[in-house]
């Protein structure tokens, strides 16, 4: 859905940056969004062409505009929307951090102990009391 004039907020929730509107409005508010170095406001329409350096959780990024999108798309389809410019330098100083970081998701096998693990701690604590 292309549309003429996009806030920066609707349109970096959009292209999956931030996982809410109320994520992408606050990190604009502490200045980790900027367009030419400068700091924008959340209203600021977008324009295709315009070069945005963004600070997520994860990492840097320096984007592109290629298109508009109001609405929030599946991300195949949010990638085409932005040209990653990221100098390759800033992707290897970031440390490196599963994807379930900044999706909010558990890690496989972490967290509470499995029934067997469990019986197995109850076991051990039996025994040497």
């Amino acid at each position: 859905m292309e549309k003429e004039k996009l806030r920066l907020d609707k349109y970096l929730w959009a292209i999956r940056m931030f996982k809410t509107r109320a994520l992408a409005v606050e990190a604009i508010e502490k200045n980790k969004v900027k367009l030419n170095e400068q700091p924008v406001k959340p209203a600021r329409p977008v324009h295709i062409g315009d070069v945005y350096h963004i600070r997520t959780e994860s990492r840097k990024w320096v984007i592109e505009v290629k298109g508009l999108i109001g609405n929030r798309v599946k991300y195949a389809e949010a990638i085409q929307y932005y040209t990653d410019l990221t100098p390759p330098e800033a992707l290897e100083s970031a440390a490196f951090q599963p994807a379930a970081f900044h999706t909010g998701k558990r890690l496989s096998k972490v967290g509470r102990p499995t029934k067997k693990q469990q019986r197995d701690i109850e076991d051990f604590f039996n025994d040497n009391a």
